[in-house]
């Protein structure tokens, strides 16, 4: 990129989970009836690189009044992505909430609404029902969405995920966990990556027995870091920005040599410090995602996807014009580090009101379902910048203004709130503050 950057860790960001509250919906405990969730064969061929796209979370476009559902519909229509929804939380409801006695209305209704729109669906298979962590069969404690099933019951969960996968058989992308829920052993101070990954490879097998084609894979780490001059749990996996926690990459080690197979590697993070700073700047923090990104793809050799990325401080609130030039930022980082595949949590609430969101709520009134800007960024993004796209770095005159540019597109972002003037390329460009122009070149 065409500017100084230095950057340090990032705070877990576990607390968009949620609960469901889907209420009395006709609970489907059967096969879906044919034509309605597809078929084998039907969708889009299995691709590990699939792009840009975003994860469904608690409140989404699958309830609502009709008429702002109907808004919703044809908005993501108009040019599908890629979608991402869990197996339980974040909008569905306990799948199987007592041995054989499977629940998927919740998740039924997410997977319509990416049908109908077109999208993409990928299955993010997490998290699991009480009576495989040590809870009352027949009943659900939200509370307890981050417990992981307990060793006895790891061939249950990956039996809950064979049957996700037959009862979806155009969902062909599967994503094992999410964030070593469950798997931290506070005793040791560091991951139990070695049950995780005898979870993993149940479930790994488990859904490719199902179908050969479903792709499959994890271990969906969070990439915490440490700043820079931090020696407690600092790796060699550094830079400017810091290390990356040793205790990261030694359950990445462990996973990437024992895992029974993976399609491509999941990880998630944020360009925040371990306590929500962001060093130097909000801006310069996001290369980090450049740096790991270019460093996994290595490191691992295989496609890489972000299954949750953040730019800010949890529980804080930019004006719109500043958060959406550092998500562009953010992107941009991404896609020259190597990204194949990354979702946007769209953090929906359920009056609508939610910066970042990318549409208005369907369930606050007949003006739910409209787009907001993250969405068009987001669509724009790609549109112009798909995986494998040819990027270029233009000269820029003004340390203030970063650029990327693909065939003759070209993204520029002001990263002050200020106005300013920026020759790129040549050309003269007239930036607003936080500005993100896009030009014809």
């Amino acid at each position: 990129m065409l500017f100084t950057v230095a950057m340090a860790g990032l705070g877990l960001l576990l607390t968009m989970f949620g609960t469901t509250g889907h209420g009395a919906a006709e609970r489907s405990t059967g096969t879906p009836a044919p034509g309605v969730y597809g078929g084998p064969g039907t969708g889009a061929p299995p691709s590990a690189r699939l792009g840009w796209g975003f994860t469904h979370t608690e409140y989404s476009a699958d309830r609502g009044t009709a008429a702002a559902e109907g808004s919703a519909d044809k908005l993501l229509a108009a040019q599908p992505l890629p979608q991402n929804q869990a197996i339980m939380g974040w909008g569905s409801d306990n799948p199987e909430p007592s041995p054989g006695r499977y629940d998927f209305s919740g998740l039924d209704s997410r997977i319509a609404l990416i049908r109908r729109t077109g999208g993409t669906p990928v299955i993010t298979l997490c998290c699991a029902p009480d009576w495989m962590k040590g809870g009352t069969s027949g009943t659900t404690d939200w509370s307890r969405i981050e417990a992981a099933p307990t060793p006895d019951h790891y061939a249950d969960f990956a039996d809950l995920a064979a049957k996700v996968a037959h009862r979806y058989p155009d969902v062909h992308d599967f994503i094992v966990w999410n964030e070593f829920k469950g798997f931290w052993n506070d005793s040791a101070q560091r991951w139990d990556y070695e049950d995780y990954t005898r979870l993993y490879n149940l479930v790994y097998r488990a859904v490719k027995a199902v179908n050969a084609q479903n792709l499959v894979g994890g271990p969906y780490l969070n990439m915490d870091s440490v700043p820079p001059g931090t020696k407690d749990n600092a790796s060699s996996v550094s830079g400017p920005w810091g290390s990356l926690d040793q205790r990261v990459l030694d359950a990445l080690d462990y996973w990437m040599r024992n895992k029974a197979g993976a399609d491509f590697l999941v990880v998630d993070g944020s360009s925040t410090t371990h306590d929500g700073a962001l060093v130097p700047d909000d801006f310069n923090a996001t290369q980090k995602f450049h740096d790991l990104s270019r460093w996994l793809r290595q490191d691992t050799g295989l496609p890489l996807w972000w299954a949750e990325w953040y730019v800010k401080p949890d529980h804080t609130v930019w004006p719109e014009n500043r958060l959406m030039a550092v998500q562009a930022t953010a992107m941009m980082q991404l896609a020259e580090g190597g990204t194949d595949t990354a979702f946007y949590w769209n953090p929906e609430s359920e009056s609508g009101d939610c910066s970042g969101c990318l549409w208005t709520g369907t369930e606050a009134d007949q003006r739910g379902g409209t787009p907001l800007p993250m969405l068009d960024l987001l669509r724009r993004f790609a549109a112009v910048f798909p995986p494998g796209a040819q990027l270029s770095t233009p000269a820029v005159d003004n340390a203030n203004v970063i650029a990327l540019g693909s065939g003759r597109t070209l993204l520029a972002v002001n990263t002050t709130d200020q106005q300013t003037t920026a020759h790129i390329d040549g050309a003269t460009v007239n930036l607003a503050p936080y500005a993100v122009s896009w030009t014809t070149r």
